[in-house]
């Protein structure tokens, strides 16, 4: 089985993660310490109680700089202490619904937060590797069933998808005028929804679903025909990682990536939920519910992800039944009141052995 990443290169190196007391940049510093890494994060402080980042015993283990990615000179400072060699870039305002509600906010954050990073890694002597994560929602939407390809139209629809378009377009003029013969080099990835134990967001489907389980209530489904690319957490953190590593030592593989499950796990949200309830047991049961005056939300979503396949021979190795089973399995350990950092190891050792 192909390691994705070499734990030896990234033994002692300084790398600077953006968004790290989120979902994905908890799990993501997790691995990162257990490789050897050096952290420094940089993030608002934990959006949700309970939270993951301090669940996962990152607290102490890292170096953890609360800000906000619209503050300059507050990013700066971090960033020039942390003299990061990697830069990885997951703060964002991610949820649809929440960039109905303010999307001022969501614009500031996603696009100005992505030019203020850009502009630190600009005036840094130290960064080889950058990779902005943005989402599969950056393309213009026509709802086909064929999976979008890289040089697809970008143009979200609502202001979430549309602020990461925007950070994409950023990123990709920031390469061409200033990074595209230095020693930095620059890539974005595109990932789909993202599902593992300890998201605790509001407006996500198996948080939902834990929220009303743990509640002793059947789950409430908006919208079950909506079809998404699922993924346990673990698949794009491991892409992320693996591009950061490759582009360091070759820059002919930087460039724009999807990164995404097969097809045979783009499945609906009824779909999704049902499998949920499956695992679950304990009686855990759902129905569907339409809400009056709801926002726009895409009905089908389906990334080509064969960029990524054929450049780095990648290729996704937990289907939907073992990422929602693995979901399953943390949320149950952190119930019962059991040891999360042990888990969580325990299920990054599982990924990488395949």
């Amino acid at each position: 089985m192909m390691r994705y990443i070499d734990a030896d290169f990234y033994r002692g190196k300084r790398v600077f993660v953006t968004g790290h007391t989120g979902f994905k940049g908890g799990w993501l510093c997790r691995i990162l310490l257990q490789v050897g890494a050096e952290v420094t994060g940089y993030s608002l402080a934990a959006p949700t109680a309970p939270n993951l980042f301090s669940l996962a015993g990152l607290e102490g283990a890292m170096v953890s700089v609360i800000g906000d990615i619209r503050d300059r000179g507050a990013l700066d400072a971090a960033f020039r202490a942390a003299k990061p060699e990697i830069v990885l870039h997951l703060a964002a305002q991610p949820i649809v619904r929440e960039s109905y509600r303010d999307p001022v906010y969501t614009y500031e954050t996603n696009v100005i937060g992505t030019v203020n990073l850009l502009e630190c890694i600009r005036g840094s002597a130290s960064v080889r590797s950058v990779l902005n994560v943005t989402t599969d929602k950056v393309y213009q939407n026509n709802e086909w069933v064929w999976g979008y390809r890289e040089d697809e139209p970008l143009d979200g629809f609502d202001p979430y998808s549309n602020s990461k378009s925007c950070s994409e377009l950023v990123t990709h003029s920031y390469v061409k005028s200033f990074f595209a013969d230095g020693d930095t080099v620059v890539s974005t990835a595109r990932a789909g929804n993202v599902i593992g134990g300890g998201d605790f967001a509001k407006d996500r489907i198996l948080p939902d679903c834990i929220r009303a389980v743990q509640e002793g209530r059947e789950i409430i489904v908006r919208n079950p025909h909506s079809t998404r690319p699922y993924q346990h957490v673990l698949e794009p953190l491991f892409a992320y990682l693996m591009i950061a590593e490759r582009q360091y030592q070759d820059r002919s593989f930087a460039g724009w990536y999807n990164v995404g499950p097969d097809e045979c796990d783009c499945v609906t949200t009824g779909e999704l939920t049902e499998l949920f309830c499956r695992k679950w047991g304990d009686g855990a049961r759902w129905i569907s519910r339409a809400e009056a005056d709801a926002p726009h939300e895409a009905n089908f979503l389906k990334l080509d992800c064969s960029k990524l396949k054929g450049k780095f021979h990648w290729q996704p190795r937990w289907h939907i039944e073992e990422a929602v089973e693995k979901t399953v399995q943390w949320s149950q350990v952190w119930l019962s009141g059991g040891a999360v950092p042990e888990e969580m190891d325990r299920q990054i050792r599982a990924y990488q052995e395949g």
